[in-house]
């Protein structure tokens, strides 16, 4: 899986990071109970559904004291928002083309940090790292790192050694800071991410695209979100009936707005 220079460098990370069980968390932190209803707010935030008790929401956002909250960092790439200036302020720490900085083909405001080298990846995990640590201090309980795969848009770029680096910095950062750090998305990581010591799983469409099990076999918490334009309704009340289907499902629309908007959607298996 990793280059013999990546093992080396993981292997390093690995001896500051707290130990995990093989399906639990990393001492100190704790993760979602799953006994409880979810909801992914990243289109903005609101008032919880009743009996919604884990909230993701991102990093910009106050957490919602439903109980369980999640913070969403765009550990790979910019946020559409802060693209120019982030690209401005560290035109090294993106990837950069003959016309400016590679932007990801399926969000076109959003830059591609470059993880190429030791130094990048140091200077991007004391940039990132800084938003943990913030995510901390607002009063989540974990953290969710955004767009491991950006090697895959990357055109050659980067790679996933490169990247799993500098995940295993991130998974170091937010145990120190005492939050629980869950993977996104990826599937094909997953044990390599469940080795780095991440405690839990937030996957959009695994049902959709047919991978909760590679999630499942690494992780005891999978929180999952399909879509209205994807899975459908009759498809997610279809997967809900699935006794194999991850113990926390939702189905949202796919902008993820409010409820004041008339796009919106929300439902629970539970």
């Amino acid at each position: 899986m990793f280059g013999a220079a990546a093992v080396l460098g993981v292997a390093l990370l690995l001896t500051a990071c707290a130990p995990v069980g093989a399906t639990g968390p990393a001492d100190g932190v704790r993760l979602p109970d799953t006994s409880g209803g979810f909801d992914y707010q990243l289109g903005g935030p609101y008032t919880p559904p009743a009996g919604v008790t884990i909230v993701e929401r991102d990093r910009t956002a106050e957490p919602s004291g439903a109980g369980y909250d999640i913070c969403y960092v765009n550990g790979f790439q910019t946020q559409p928002d802060e693209s120019e200036a982030f690209a401005a302020a560290h035109p090294e720490l993106v990837v950069q083309t003959g016309s400016g900085p590679l932007v990801d083909e399926g969000w076109p405001d959003e830059y591609l940090f470059d993880t190429s080298t030791a130094d990048k990846r140091s200077a991007l995990a004391a940039l990132v790292g800084e938003w943990i640590d913030g995510c901390a201090t607002d009063g989540f309980a974990a953290v969710e790192i955004d767009n491991l795969d950006s090697y895959t848009r990357s055109g050659g770029a980067l790679t996933a050694d490169d990247n799993l680096a500098l995940a295993a910095t991130y998974a170091e950062r937010a145990h120190a800071a005492g939050l629980a750090i869950a993977q996104k998305n990826t599937a094909d990581q997953a044990s390599a991410l469940r080795a780095l010591g991440y405690d839990f799983a937030v996957t959009e469409s695994c049902i959709e695209f047919e991978e909760c099990g590679a999630y499942a076999a690494e992780y005891s918490v999978v929180l999952d979100i399909e879509y209205t334009d994807e899975l459908g309704e009759d498809g997610f009340a279809d997967a809900c009936g699935d006794p194999d289907r991850p113990a926390v499902m939702i189905l949202r629309d796919h902008s993820l707005v409010t409820p004041g908007d008339a796009e919106y959607i929300y439902r629970s298996c539970k």
